[in-house]
């Protein structure tokens, strides 16, 4: 697939990395290409292009955004993604690791509102980058489980088939309502490994009867 990252940093950097390793075409969606991130994501793979951001959107086939959450509106509302999937990847982490929209409403929903003509899946957001860049547990014969919340179902498939090539199986858990429930997952997965001091290098798994 053409995939377009809006947001380079240590998670757009996991996935696109690992993605474009599988055959995936990657651009980096950026009005700056001199940006400290971009420039970073070039030096650790030259494989990746750099278009703005509109342009990028108009030549993928699906979006992710990995940016900071409180960036999220300004960046959306101007942009045009013309019915195409946007995997929402970001959380709304408020004070003292708290749910920065106070579990009223998810940041998938409100990343909907802002990209009003694009179709959202809430993913990629339950663990740290750590296991983006690694999903492998040589120990076990499962493979960890990549939760997905959406209310299209054609675009919860395509993010099922980036799973498979990042070594995830897949869960969809429902509407995009679900969301705020994976970002109260993503808060504990948080305060146990950035507050707590647990090591980052574990995930979830879906085991059923």
């Amino acid at each position: 697939m053409k995939l377009a990252f809006i947001g380079i940093g240590k998670v757009g950097f996991a996935l696109a990395n690992n993605l474009e390793k599988k055959g995936h075409e990657i651009t980096i969606a950026h009005n700056n290409p001199q940006s400290k991130s971009v420039v970073n994501a070039l030096q650790k793979n030259p494989e990746f292009k750099v278009l703005p951001l509109q342009e990028a959107i108009d030549a993928a086939d699906v979006i992710f955004l990995a940016t900071p959450f409180r960036t999220n509106k300004e960046i959306l509302m101007p942009l045009n993604f013309k019915g195409k999937t946007l995997i929402d990847c970001t959380n709304p982490v408020g004070p003292k690791i708290s749910h920065g929209l106070e579990s009223k409403i998810s940041g998938a929903e409100q990343v909907q509102e802002w990209a009003k003509n694009a179709l959202v899946v809430k993913s990629y957001s339950i663990y740290g980058f750590e296991n983006l860049e690694d999903s492998s547990f040589s120990d076990y014969n499962v493979q960890p489980v990549m939760l997905v919340a959406g209310n299209d179902l054609e675009s919860k498939e395509k993010v099922k088939l980036l799973n498979t090539d990042l070594g995830f199986d897949t869960l969809d858990v429902g509407n995009l309502s679900q969301s705020l429930h994976l970002e109260h997952m993503t808060l504990l997965w948080v305060k146990m490994v950035r507050a707590n001091g647990h090591h980052p290098n574990f995930t979830w798994s879906y085991l059923e009867r």
